[in-house]
């Protein structure tokens, strides 16, 4: 899928053969096996093209990588902790990508009043106590 997502384009077998090669020695077949059974999952939709098809992604990589954290999420038992363990785990970069995104989301103006974020204890930030301990 890396290979596909990459070209942002239909591919071909051939192309992604190729492209793999300059990395490592790999059959056609391997990569015509693994393209088809990304079809089979819906991974990727494919048009024949000559007695070959070009494959493209059905999705973007951040739709997979957001499908794939909503459905280990779905599956705990305590959706909150999760995320607390989560946010817990994550570096300064990726905690301001969050902060970001949830503006993103919520849209520019927002009803509720702004919190205080120059507070650091546990019922204000969930993640900074496990932050100070296990840093």
């Amino acid at each position: 899928m890396t290979r596909v997502w990459k070209w942002n384009r239909p591919v071909t077998v051939r192309e992604v053969l190729e492209d793999l090669q300059r990395e490592r020695s790999i059959a056609y077949t391997t990569v015509m096996t693994v393209l088809d059974n990304l079809h089979q999952k819906g991974w990727v939709r494919r048009e024949a093209e000559g007695r070959a098809y070009r494959y493209e992604a059905v999705s973007t990589r951040a739709a997979y990588a957001a499908a794939l954290m909503n459905d280990a999420w779905a599956q705990s038992d305590n959706p909150a902790a999760a995320l607390v363990a989560f946010f817990g785990m994550m570096s300064d970069e990726q905690r301001q990508a969050l902060r970001d995104a949830v503006r993103i989301v919520q849209g520019p103006e927002t009803t509720e009043a702004p919190r205080d974020t120059g507070s650091d204890t546990a019922s204000d930030n969930p993640g900074s106590a496990q932050e100070a301990g296990g840093r």
